[in-house]
């Protein structure tokens, strides 16, 4: 296995990891800036009202993307397993 190939294979992971994060980050960020104007326009400073709803925002940008995350992992996966007798001999 050449260091070309091992790069490769680490930009491939990388990009799949921020892939597979992106729908849950955005919605915690808008749902965070949701609450943040609605804090700063009501001046409530409650450090705990935002949780709950970025909470629910992730729960269900998961239920939502859900077969979309399976679907890409298992793709990598397979390339990466079906990979290994070239990386190999």
């Amino acid at each position: 296995m050449t260091p070309q190939t091992v790069i490769a294979m680490g930009q491939h992971a990388l990009e799949l990891t921020l892939l597979i994060s992106a729908p849950m980050l955005l919605a915690a960020l808008a749902v965070g800036l949701i609450v943040s104007v609605f804090q700063a326009a009501t001046q409530i400073n409650e450090m705990t009202l935002s949780f709950i709803p970025k909470l629910i925002a992730i729960f269900a940008a998961l239920l939502i993307s859900g077969p979309w995350l399976i679907t890409m992992m298992t793709d990598y996966m397979r390339r990466l397993i079906t990979s290994i007798p070239t990386m190999v001999g």
